[in-house]
C-alpha cells in the first residue's frame, strides 16, 4: 500500500478505535449505576473489539496474526451474543 493508503487506514482504524472506547465507556457507566451484568459484558466485547483493531493496524500481517486477531474478534461476537441470551433468559 502506498504512503496515503496506510495513513488514511490508520486514520480510520483510529476513528473506529475510538468509537468502541466511547462504546466501553457507556456500558462502564451503565454497569455502574445499575450492576446489570449486560452492560459489563458489553464493555467487555468492546475492549476486545478496541484491542483487535489497534493491532490489526499496528502488527505485520501474517496468517498467524491474522488468524488470532479475528479470532478475538469472534469472542468479542460470542460474548455479545452470549450476554444478550443471559439477559432475555429472565432469572
Amino acid at each position: 500500500m502506498n504512503g496515503n493508503g496506510a495513513i488514511v487506514t490508520a486514520f480510520v482504524s483510529g476513528l473506529i478505535v475510538a468509537g468502541y472506547l466511547v462504546a466501553v465507556l457507556f456500558f462502564l457507566r451503565g454497569w455502574r449505576d445499575t450492576r446489570d451484568r449486560l452492560f459489563g459484558i458489553f464493555a467487555a466485547a468492546f475492549v476486545m473489539l478496541a484491542v483487535q483493531r489497534t493491532a490489526l493496524t499496528v502488527l505485520e500481517p501474517s496468517e498467524g496474526v491474522s488468524i488470532a486477531l479475528y479470532a478475538l474478534r469472534a469472542g468479542a461476537f460470542v460474548l455479545i451474543i452470549w450476554a444478550i441470551v443471559d439477559k432475555n433468559r429472565g432469572r
